[in-house]
């Protein structure tokens, strides 16, 4: 299986590991079946994503997908950070083994969980603006 030099570089040195004590928002999507579980955290000030950490148990490009996907959201508005697709992630990574697309599904998920959490912090129903956020389908294979 190879790796792009992006995946590489994502997975030796993830960006934004770790976690956000009060964060705003917190959202956790995965399945110990397949084995990759992402936990994102953000931080909202007004309607900026102002820090994002995360925590991914799973393999390298779970590592790498996640990585890139805070960084990809960092800075945003929420808005933007919706727009997330995981065509996006692995594009950003220079591509994907096929076997590891599930990987950039988990990661756009994991952001729209978190944001999920937010609006239902601020009570408001997350669905119609963030959408279902469904399990990992390649997990169930």
């Amino acid at each position: 299986m190879l790796y792009s030099e992006k995946v590489l570089d994502h997975f030796s040195n993830p960006r934004n590991v770790g976690e956000i004590e009060d964060a705003d928002a917190v959202g956790e999507v995965g399945n110990a079946k397949c084995g990759d579980i992402m936990k994102m955290y953000l931080k909202i000030d007004g309607d900026t994503i102002t820090d994002v950490k995360f925590k991914t148990f799973g393999c390298g490009a779970a590592i790498a997908t996640s990585s890139i996907a805070t960084e990809m959201i960092k800075g945003k508005k929420i808005s933007e950070a919706l727009k997330l697709s995981n065509k996006a992630v692995i594009e950003a990574l220079d591509g994907l083994p096929p076997a590891k697309i599930h990987c950039s599904v988990l990661a756009e998920q994991a952001v729209k969980a978190a944001l999920s959490d937010y609006y239902r912090k601020q009570g408001i129903d997350p669905t119609p603006i963030v959408g279902e956020i469904g399990d990992c389908e390649a997990c169930h294979g």
